[in-house]
């Protein structure tokens, strides 16, 4: 266990400039209102399914944090994430339009006021979780991560986390697959029936993550 902590530590601190660059562009929620046109399609219906590369529905973004989004979009601009039709979108905005739209979908972040529910998974689960040492980047209970550039997951939608958990292990495939130091040496320690069983438990946790309808598709 301990050197899986090192390990993972390690990696966080090679990972440290690139997240501090990233944040370089300040962004602007008004301005990157005016920029989610290619966003809302997918992301501002409730719901909404993917085909590719299976069937499921596309992640909650409202409320993430922007220092994540930013760093995804980037990640899928530079082919680190491989998903054509992320690519395009992620290549078609400047840094200052991806800092707007990480900004926006910030702000959609509405605190409950609610006290943390409790961090009480099931034996198996819990030893998937200290196995993979979750915590020491997502945070207790998924939805307070260490650095805002690792995502908050907590009650994101299971079927997106399965895939995405998933690609984190595919390798040498030009449309699918995730390039990440970090996640790729922590999934491959998993199954993926295990990879379904985290998925399934985070995704029913209270969290931050929602969708926010546009006024299109209310």
């Amino acid at each position: 266990m301990m050197k899986t902590w090192t390990t993972v530590f390690a990696m966080f601190v090679a990972c440290a400039t690139s997240s501090a660059s990233a944040q370089a562009v300040q962004g602007n929620p008004q301005a990157g209102a005016g920029k989610v046109a290619m966003c809302i399609g997918c992301h501002g219906i409730a719901g909404y399914q993917a085909s590719f590369p299976e069937v499921h529905k596309v992640p909650k973004i409202s409320g993430q944090s922007a220092a994540y989004i930013a760093s995804a979009l980037e990640a899928y601009r530079k082919g680190d994430r491989s998903h054509p039709s992320m690519r395009a979108v992620a290549q078609s905005l400047s840094d200052q339009d991806i800092a707007d739209v990480a900004a926006y979908y910030q702000a959609h972040t509405t605190p409950s006021g609610s006290p943390a529910q409790p961090h009480d998974p099931p034996a198996q689960v819990a030893a998937l979780i200290e196995k993979g040492a979750c915590f020491s980047c997502h945070g207790q209970g998924f939805a307070k991560p260490i650095d805002p550039s690792y995502p908050k997951v907590a009650g994101q939608h299971p079927d997106y986390l399965y895939v995405a958990l998933k690609q984190y292990k595919t390798t040498n495939n030009p449309h699918v697959g995730r390039s990440n130091g970090i996640m790729a040496p922590i999934a491959q320690q998993f199954s993926n029936q295990e990879l379904k069983q985290l998925a399934n438990y985070i995704g029913k946790l209270p969290g931050d993550l929602q969708t926010v309808p546009q006024a299109h598709f209310r």
